[in-house]
């Protein structure tokens, strides 16, 4: 079974930055591709960014791309996500996902992974 466990949330200003971590097993760092996703309040799930299982190919919405990066760290068998010149509506719930082993899709549809962890929460003020 697949165990993710995120961290990182919280409040911050616009313009700000965070760091999501999502830490998993060896086994499935090693295999596994990682996205993360994000939902707000009545709305649906949403892809923000993913990275292949091998780290070579990252991916990412079109309203993150230049403020976010998606990373591995193969130390600590970890994805993180940074985050830079926050919006007020990156506020969400934000994700971190797995499929594998070798995954190969599109990274963009939720349904496309299989194991989540609990989410945290990102909050981000005018």
């Amino acid at each position: 079974q697949v165990q993710l466990v995120e961290s990182g949330g919280g409040l911050v200003q616009a313009g700000g930055s965070l760091r999501l971590s999502c830490a998993t097993s060896r086994r499935t760092f090693s295999s596994y591709a990682m996205g993360w996703f994000r939902q707000a309040p009545g709305k649906e799930r949403e892809f923000v960014a993913g990275i292949s299982w091998s780290g070579t190919r990252t991916f990412y919405a079109n309203s993150v791309k230049g403020r976010f990066t998606i990373s591995r760290d193969s130390t600590k068998n970890t994805v993180h996500l940074q985050m830079n010149i926050l919006k007020p509506e990156d506020t969400a719930v934000y994700y971190c996902a797995a499929e594998g082993p070798y995954y190969s899709g599109t990274y963009y549809h939720p349904q496309e992974f299989g194991s989540w962890g609990q989410g945290t929460q990102v909050t981000v003020s005018a």
